[in-house]
Protein backbone atom coordinates (compact mmCIF):
# COMPACT_ATOMS: atom_id res chain seq x y z
CA UNK A 1 0.00 0.00 0.00
CA UNK A 2 1.21 3.48 -0.50
CA UNK A 3 1.07 5.45 2.35
CA UNK A 4 0.88 9.53 1.81
CA UNK A 5 3.21 11.07 4.18
CA UNK A 6 2.88 14.37 5.57
CA UNK A 7 4.98 17.35 4.73
CA UNK A 8 7.92 17.86 7.34
CA UNK A 9 6.83 20.72 9.90
CA UNK A 10 8.85 22.27 12.94
CA UNK A 11 8.32 20.04 15.98
CA UNK A 12 5.01 19.43 17.79
CA UNK A 13 3.20 22.93 18.86
CA UNK A 14 0.17 21.64 20.67
CA UNK A 15 -3.13 23.26 18.45
CA UNK A 16 -1.66 23.35 15.05
CA UNK A 17 -3.87 20.83 12.74
CA UNK A 18 -0.78 19.24 11.13
CA UNK A 19 1.28 16.40 11.53
CA UNK A 20 5.17 16.88 12.73
CA UNK A 21 7.64 14.26 12.88
CA UNK A 22 8.06 12.44 16.68
CA UNK A 23 9.19 9.31 18.23
CA UNK A 24 6.97 6.96 20.06
CA UNK A 25 8.11 7.98 23.32
CA UNK A 26 6.83 11.94 22.43
CA UNK A 27 3.23 10.30 21.89
CA UNK A 28 3.54 8.60 24.87
CA UNK A 29 4.66 11.38 27.11
CA UNK A 30 1.59 13.86 25.94
CA UNK A 31 -0.30 10.80 26.33
CA UNK A 32 0.29 10.56 30.02
CA UNK A 33 0.92 14.10 30.85
CA UNK A 34 -1.95 14.76 33.23
CA UNK A 35 -1.96 18.21 32.43
CA UNK A 36 -2.77 17.61 28.90
CA UNK A 37 -6.79 16.29 29.73
CA UNK A 38 -7.84 17.75 26.56
CA UNK A 39 -5.38 16.79 23.69
CA UNK A 40 -6.48 14.27 21.15
CA UNK A 41 -3.51 12.36 19.82
CA UNK A 42 -2.89 10.47 16.63
CA UNK A 43 0.37 8.81 15.69
CA UNK A 44 1.26 6.83 12.53
CA UNK A 45 5.10 5.25 12.18
CA UNK A 46 7.13 8.32 13.35
CA UNK A 47 4.05 11.06 12.78
CA UNK A 48 2.27 12.68 15.31
CA UNK A 49 -0.92 14.69 15.39
CA UNK A 50 -1.91 16.90 18.50
CA UNK A 51 -5.56 18.60 18.44
CA UNK A 52 -6.04 20.74 21.66
CA UNK A 53 -8.98 22.04 22.79
CA UNK A 54 -12.54 20.85 23.81
CA UNK A 55 -15.42 19.59 21.35
CA UNK A 56 -17.20 22.98 19.39
CA UNK A 57 -21.37 23.06 19.06
CA UNK A 58 -21.03 21.64 15.41
CA UNK A 59 -18.86 19.33 16.07
CA UNK A 60 -20.35 18.08 19.43
CA UNK A 61 -23.87 17.91 18.33
CA UNK A 62 -22.96 15.74 15.30
CA UNK A 63 -20.76 13.57 17.28
CA UNK A 64 -23.79 12.95 20.01
CA UNK A 65 -25.91 12.09 16.77
CA UNK A 66 -24.31 9.24 15.40
CA UNK A 67 -24.20 7.91 18.64
CA UNK A 68 -28.02 8.09 18.93
CA UNK A 69 -28.32 6.59 15.42
CA UNK A 70 -25.58 3.59 16.37
CA UNK A 71 -28.16 3.15 19.29
CA UNK A 72 -31.37 3.46 17.34
CA UNK A 73 -29.71 0.78 15.05
CA UNK A 74 -28.90 -1.46 17.77
CA UNK A 75 -32.02 -1.43 19.01
CA UNK A 76 -33.71 -2.42 16.40
CA UNK A 77 -31.47 -5.33 15.51
CA UNK A 78 -31.79 -7.27 19.32
CA UNK A 79 -30.40 -10.51 17.77
CA UNK A 80 -27.02 -8.56 17.23
CA UNK A 81 -24.57 -7.36 20.15
CA UNK A 82 -23.28 -3.92 19.09
CA UNK A 83 -21.08 -1.59 21.52
CA UNK A 84 -20.02 2.30 21.07
CA UNK A 85 -16.95 3.08 22.19
CA UNK A 86 -16.52 6.22 20.39
CA UNK A 87 -13.25 8.36 21.66
CA UNK A 88 -11.57 6.00 23.50
CA UNK A 89 -7.70 5.32 22.35
CA UNK A 90 -6.53 2.79 20.36
CA UNK A 91 -2.91 1.64 20.86
CA UNK A 92 -0.98 -0.46 18.34
CA UNK A 93 2.30 -0.03 20.37
CA UNK A 94 5.76 1.65 19.05
CA UNK A 95 3.69 1.90 15.70
CA UNK A 96 0.16 3.33 15.49
CA UNK A 97 -2.45 5.07 17.51
CA UNK A 98 -5.41 7.39 17.74
CA UNK A 99 -8.99 8.07 19.57
CA UNK A 100 -11.87 8.30 16.68
CA UNK A 101 -14.95 10.04 17.07
CA UNK A 102 -16.83 6.77 16.74
CA UNK A 103 -15.68 3.58 17.30
CA UNK A 104 -17.85 0.76 16.80
CA UNK A 105 -17.65 -2.94 17.92
CA UNK A 106 -20.34 -5.55 15.95
CA UNK A 107 -20.84 -8.53 17.76
CA UNK A 108 -20.07 -10.25 21.82
CA UNK A 109 -16.42 -10.27 21.67
CA UNK A 110 -15.76 -5.97 22.00
CA UNK A 111 -13.36 -4.90 24.55
CA UNK A 112 -14.17 -5.19 28.71
CA UNK A 113 -12.02 -3.26 30.87
CA UNK A 114 -10.61 -4.77 33.51
CA UNK A 115 -8.95 -2.85 36.99
CA UNK A 116 -5.80 -2.48 36.79
CA UNK A 117 -5.33 -1.98 32.78
CA UNK A 118 -4.73 1.23 30.97
CA UNK A 119 -7.51 2.92 29.79
CA UNK A 120 -7.44 2.74 26.07
CA UNK A 121 -7.96 -0.62 24.14
CA UNK A 122 -4.82 -2.23 23.07
CA UNK A 123 -4.81 -3.70 19.52
CA UNK A 124 -2.23 -6.44 19.99
CA UNK A 125 -4.10 -7.61 22.61
CA UNK A 126 -7.86 -7.23 20.91
CA UNK A 127 -9.60 -7.30 17.67
CA UNK A 128 -9.69 -3.96 15.79
CA UNK A 129 -13.56 -2.02 16.06
CA UNK A 130 -15.83 -3.02 12.93
CA UNK A 131 -16.23 0.95 12.51
CA UNK A 132 -14.44 3.37 13.11
CA UNK A 133 -15.34 7.43 12.39
CA UNK A 134 -14.10 10.63 12.32
CA UNK A 135 -16.43 13.84 13.01
CA UNK A 136 -14.89 16.80 10.26
CA UNK A 137 -14.85 20.52 11.59
CA UNK A 138 -11.68 21.32 11.25
CA UNK A 139 -9.67 18.44 10.45
CA UNK A 140 -11.46 17.26 6.83
CA UNK A 141 -8.23 17.29 5.04
CA UNK A 142 -6.13 15.01 7.28
CA UNK A 143 -9.70 12.97 8.18
CA UNK A 144 -9.48 12.08 4.59
CA UNK A 145 -5.92 11.62 3.67
CA UNK A 146 -3.49 10.40 6.64
CA UNK A 147 -6.26 9.52 9.28
CA UNK A 148 -7.55 7.65 6.60
CA UNK A 149 -4.09 5.98 6.18
CA UNK A 150 -3.81 4.93 9.65
CA UNK A 151 -6.88 2.95 9.97
CA UNK A 152 -6.36 1.48 7.06
CA UNK A 153 -3.34 0.34 7.71
CA UNK A 154 -4.82 -0.44 11.70
CA UNK A 155 -6.91 -2.97 9.50
CA UNK A 156 -10.34 -1.75 10.15
CA UNK A 157 -12.52 -2.54 8.15
CA UNK A 158 -15.23 0.67 7.59
CA UNK A 159 -14.44 4.06 8.13
CA UNK A 160 -16.50 7.26 7.79
CA UNK A 161 -15.76 10.98 7.57
CA UNK A 162 -18.58 12.98 8.80
CA UNK A 163 -18.00 16.75 7.36
CA UNK A 164 -19.88 18.94 9.81
CA UNK A 165 -19.84 21.99 6.87
CA UNK A 166 -20.96 20.02 3.63
CA UNK A 167 -23.15 18.22 6.21
CA UNK A 168 -21.86 14.84 4.16
CA UNK A 169 -20.95 11.12 5.07
CA UNK A 170 -17.90 9.96 2.88
CA UNK A 171 -17.72 6.02 3.92
CA UNK A 172 -15.07 3.60 3.09
CA UNK A 173 -14.75 -0.46 2.70
CA UNK A 174 -11.31 -1.92 3.41
CA UNK A 175 -10.23 -3.90 0.29
CA UNK A 176 -8.05 -7.39 0.16
CA UNK A 177 -5.37 -4.95 -0.98
CA UNK A 178 -5.63 -2.49 2.28
CA UNK A 179 -6.98 0.34 0.93
CA UNK A 180 -9.85 1.89 1.53
CA UNK A 181 -12.54 1.91 -1.31
CA UNK A 182 -15.94 4.75 -1.21
CA UNK A 183 -18.87 2.82 -0.83
CA UNK A 184 -22.50 3.71 -0.31
CA UNK A 185 -23.98 1.48 2.15
CA UNK A 186 -22.40 0.12 5.09
CA UNK A 187 -20.99 -3.18 6.09
CA UNK A 188 -21.04 -2.74 9.63
CA UNK A 189 -24.70 -1.57 9.95
CA UNK A 190 -25.64 -4.03 7.21
CA UNK A 191 -27.81 -2.37 4.80
CA UNK A 192 -27.95 1.42 5.88
CA UNK A 193 -27.93 3.18 2.91
CA UNK A 194 -25.12 5.73 3.22
CA UNK A 195 -27.46 8.71 1.62
CA UNK A 196 -29.94 8.26 4.83
CA UNK A 197 -26.94 9.68 6.85
CA UNK A 198 -26.37 12.72 4.28
CA UNK A 199 -30.27 13.50 4.27
CA UNK A 200 -30.09 12.88 8.56
CA UNK A 201 -27.41 15.78 8.51
CA UNK A 202 -29.12 18.21 6.78
CA UNK A 203 -32.53 17.53 8.97
CA UNK A 204 -30.03 18.49 11.66
CA UNK A 205 -29.27 21.76 9.97
CA UNK A 206 -33.29 22.56 9.87
CA UNK A 207 -33.64 21.29 13.99
CA UNK A 208 -31.69 19.52 16.80
CA UNK A 209 -29.85 16.71 16.67
CA UNK A 210 -32.67 14.83 18.59
CA UNK A 211 -35.72 15.42 15.88
CA UNK A 212 -32.73 14.36 13.34
CA UNK A 213 -32.21 10.94 14.91
CA UNK A 214 -35.58 10.54 15.83
CA UNK A 215 -36.50 11.16 12.11
CA UNK A 216 -33.78 8.69 10.77
CA UNK A 217 -34.83 6.12 13.31
CA UNK A 218 -38.51 6.08 11.32
CA UNK A 219 -36.28 5.43 8.26
CA UNK A 220 -34.49 2.81 9.58
CA UNK A 221 -37.79 0.70 10.21
CA UNK A 222 -39.13 1.09 7.28
CA UNK A 223 -35.59 -0.12 5.66
CA UNK A 224 -36.45 -3.09 7.80
CA UNK A 225 -39.56 -3.38 6.94
CA UNK A 226 -38.49 -3.77 3.37
CA UNK A 227 -35.66 -5.94 3.79
CA UNK A 228 -38.02 -8.20 5.82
Amino acid sequence: MTTASPAKTAPPTLGQHQWHRATWADYKALRDDPSREHVKLAFNEGWLWVTMGAEGISHAAISDLFVMILGFWAAQHPDQSFSSLGRCLLERAEVRASAPDLVLYVGPDSPQWQRGEPRRIDLNQTRVPDLVGEISDTTLASDLDEKKHLYAALGIPEYWVVDVRGQRVFAFLLQENGEYLACDTSLALAGLPIALLDDTLQRLAQGTNTSAAAWLSQQMTTLGQEQS
